[in-house]
């Protein structure tokens, strides 16, 4: 199954840490778990049309969740933090969030 660009991306991470970041030009987001760094770069070029400077990804396994008796898992997700090129404009996404 081919992945697009709009597959790759799933949703932004809007927390404390991730919007003090966008003053650096660095976004975060919840990518695909089988999406590598190449693709991920290529899809928030595509979808966003900014010039990607560098990729960071995490592996984040699920939490282990109890209800009474019953044991459950979150998800696990893969995060992604893109830095922008100093050239680059920002996420129009983002902006008025803050």
């Amino acid at each position: 199954m081919k992945l697009t660009s709009y597959d790759i991306i799933r949703k932004p991470v809007i927390t404390e840490k991730s919007m003090a970041d966008m003053a650096a030009k660095k976004y975060t987001f919840i990518v695909d778990v089988h999406a590598n760094k190449c693709q991920i770069k290529q899809a928030v070029e595509e979808v966003f049309g900014v010039k990607v400077d560098e990729v960071k990804t995490a592996n984040i396994l699920g939490k282990t969740k109890r209800v009474g008796v019953h044991v459950g898992k979150r998800p696990d997700y893969k995060k992604a933090v893109i830095k922008l090129t100093e050239d680059s404009k920002a996420i129009e996404f983002f902006e008025g969030i803050q």
